[in-house]
């Protein structure tokens, strides 16, 4: 390797680290922010390393097991999966602008001296709680170094060592991995020329769906000044007890019992095997007492509250107050669940009764929900009165509730653009806005990529503009949420004042 492609040397908590420099980026891959984890333990710290950190290679990411989408190529959204083989995985990616280093080197220590370092954007990515990688192309920092944040990606633990309550076990070890890599950049950032008073968290679906929770967090107090939650928000909760039944069921068909000692020896591809069995519909009731499962069936593994790090319910949670000190931007794609549905000829074929049933597993009124999002209605197919019904019932408006909830500043937007995948059928699905976000579009592009053929560059300089911009001064070009209900579109570039959706009918308040 070129030596003047180096980077100088960055002096971390756990040692000095080097990554590569071009095009007025400073990229490290791959830092260890914690010890490999121990299963059903808490993260702990890494130990110092002698001599230089190559952080040129991105390392391994979490177990999971990638399977592409009909029509639609799945590596740029999520990566190409892990066998768990390395458990050295609790690593992240730095992004910083060449000029962060300069002017953190000219401070001596910019924290020191009070001189302010440059805003820092850390992503959380989604993928369902079991699937996904701070190395997805699509969510590639570079762009935001670019445009002078540092921006970190960080892995975290997923599906049954992340996020199954097991008995003996700490609850809720994903998102206790997420906030050890927060605290890791409020003690290290300074060194990359970061600012860590300047803190954005960032993320889409299941990462959106952490953040969410994590700004009710007492301990996430301190840690982030800012939160944009990208199809997301705080209802995709469980009751410990309810969540208990998977570990039950999971416990059964392993043939072990449901607990952490059971759990310890279950290996990595048997775990990833069973996840396929109890993905089906009727592998496990998951309904609350009201009959209510929060998470559509879209996922099994989802945080739970009651414990250490959500006390309390998040939408109970905000109203009470908690996060009132974190701006937040939140918001939606207009036709979320498209990507589920559009690929897969769901939305085409499923037959009434179905679709009936399917809706019936977590809406005790899926007759009615149906019926008022179109079914029965002339030229109106049952799949897409399903299609537009769980897009408002498990994103939309959800998100909604969850900005009305949050005391303190919060702005709402909307993702309208359509994408042209899948014969222009695909639309503004879950996940059409990261490529504008990124300002990646590059690799989602092409006949099997989720933006389709030529999507529009000039949006994407112009979304990235605006989350850059909220990230460095908590500044929009738009008027706060309120009771006039203002949403901003993203492609529209305007403001729609937006009345309560049908789906609120349906919806616990």
């Amino acid at each position: 390797m070129d030596p003047s492609n180096i980077t100088q040397p960055v002096m971390t908590h756990a040692g000095t680290v080097v990554g590569r420099q071009a095009g007025g980026v400073r990229t490290f891959l791959g830092i260890p922010y914690a010890a490999p984890p121990v299963r059903f333990a808490m993260p702990q710290p890494r130990q110092p390393w002698a001599g230089i950190f190559d952080a040129i290679e991105p390392g391994p990411s979490a177990p999971h097991r990638v399977r592409d989408l009909p029509q639609i190529d799945a590596v740029p959204l999520i990566g190409r999966g892990s066998d768990g083989s390395d458990g050295d995985y609790l690593r992240l990616n730095v992004w910083a602008p060449e000029a962060a280093d300069a002017e953190s080197r000219a401070a001596g220590s910019s924290a020191a001296e009070g001189v302010p370092g440059a805003p820092v954007m850390v992503w959380v990515h989604g993928g369902g709680f079991v699937v996904g990688s701070k190395d997805a192309p699509v969510s590639n920092g570079t762009a935001f170094a670019r445009s002078g944040a540092i921006c970190v990606a960080i892995n975290y633990r997923m599906g049954i060592d992340g996020f199954l309550p097991v008995p003996g076990a700490p609850t809720n070890l994903g998102l206790r991995d997420i906030l050890f890599a927060l605290r890791w950049v409020q003690e290290n950032i300074s060194a990359f020329g970061g600012d860590p008073a300047n803190v954005t968290v960032f993320g889409e679906s299941a990462g959106a769906m952490a953040i969410a929770d994590l700004v009710t967090s007492p301990l996430a107090a301190g840690l982030f000044r800012r939160a944009i939650i990208q199809s997301g928000h705080g209802a995709m909760v469980r009751e410990v007890g309810i969540a208990q039944r998977l570990v039950r069921k999971l416990a059964k068909l392993l043939g072990v019992t449901p607990d952490a000692d059971g759990f310890r020896d279950v290996g990595h591809k048997t775990a990833m095997d069973v996840l396929d069995r109890i993905a089906k519909p009727s592998a496990v009731d998951l309904r609350d007492a009201d009959g209510f499962e929060p998470v559509y069936g879209i996922s099994r593994f989802v945080p739970v509250w009651g414990d250490d790090v959500l006390p309390v319910k998040p939408i109970d949670a905000l109203r009470q107050g908690a996060g009132q000190d974190v701006e937040v931007l939140i918001g939606t794609n207009a036709e979320e669940m498209n990507l589920y549905f559009v690929p897969t000829g769901v939305r085409e074929k499923i037959p009434g009764l179905v679709a009936w049933w399917l809706l019936s597993r977590s809406q005790p009124r899926a007759r009615a929900a149906l019926k008022a999002y179109g079914l029965g209605d002339k030229g109106v197919r049952p799949g897409a009165a399903m299609t537009r019904a769980m897009t408002d019932l498990v994103f939309r408006w959800p998100a909604r509730q969850y900005a009305s909830a949050h005391r303190g500043r919060t702005w709402m937007y909307e993702m309208d653009w359509r994408s042209s995948a899948c014969g222009g059928e695909l639309g503004a699905c879950h996940g059409i806005e990261l490529p504008f976000v990124f300002r990646t579009l590059d690799t989602v592009t092409g006949p099997r990529g989720l933006a389709g053929e030529h999507p529009p560059a000039a949006l994407a300089e112009r979304v990235h503009a605006i989350w850059a911009r909220f990230a460095t001064d908590g500044t929009l070009p738009w008027p706060q949420w309120d009771e006039n209900r203002g949403v901003f579109q993203l492609e529209a570039n305007s403001v729609l004042s937006e009345p309560p959706m049908r789906a609120a009918e349906f919806l616990p308040a």
